[in-house]
């Protein structure tokens, strides 16, 4: 009996040492919470709120959230928006996935210790490759917007156009974009050219 608990201790020391622990434990449980727990979203313009707080885990030398527990953050209440309105099921019913091609970040507001917020998720539209997505995190506090994130979700084994129309089951025309997020999308497409020219790559290889 002590042998098996010094056993499971010792795997479950490994498992968060060796492996980030806790975010493949809350993506998963996030996107059950979504899909078992909470309502269908049908409108998929519609925003999407996911609860946090600032823990002691979360903060950096200066005693506020870390910027990379922002994008952390966003990823899960991404995985659980995605899954709410559909689009995941879509996905793995079209044999497809979607990835992280491209982020941005802006940093408004340091959130401090213990402090609960929001991250606001909606996806702004598509294009003919990829899903564009939205996460602010709002203080809870004073609604003050903190941090501004956009995500670039690059579809592989079909389109976005193809999944949305598997979802409604009608073509849907993507709505468009806004101004700054055309402005994101363009200076993308010009690094990917400087990338592909500087390594001697022609226009047909394309950013996976």
């Amino acid at each position: 009996m002590l042998g098996l608990l010094v056993a499971s201790l010792v795997v479950a020391l490994a498992y968060f040492a060796l492996l980030d622990g806790w975010y493949l434990v809350r993506v998963p449980c996030a996107v059950l919470r979504a899909r078992l727990l909470q309502p269908r979203v049908r409108d998929l313009l519609a925003e999407q709120r996911y609860a946090g707080r600032v823990l002691p885990s979360d903060l950096d030398l200066l005693l506020h959230m870390n910027n990379a527990r922002y994008l952390r953050e966003a990823d899960v209440a991404r995985a659980a928006h995605l899954a709410r309105c559909g689009v995941l099921g879509a996905l793995r019913a079209l044999g497809a996935q979607a990835v992280l091609a491209a982020s941005c970040a802006r940093y408004r507001r340091s959130l401090r210790l213990f402090e609960p917020f929001e991250v606001r998720t909606r996806l702004l539209g598509w294009d003919d490759r990829a899903f564009y997505v939205e996460a602010r995190f709002v203080s809870l506090r004073d609604g003050f917007v903190c941090a501004l994130l956009r995500s670039r979700q690059h579809v592989l084994g079909t389109s976005p156009e193809r999944v949305v129309e598997h979802l409604c089951k009608r073509r849907v025309e993507a709505p468009e974009l806004p101004e700054d997020l055309r402005h994101w999308v363009a200076y993308n497409e010009a690094s990917s050219q400087l990338l592909r020219a500087e390594s001697g790559l022609s226009d047909v290889v394309k950013d996976q």
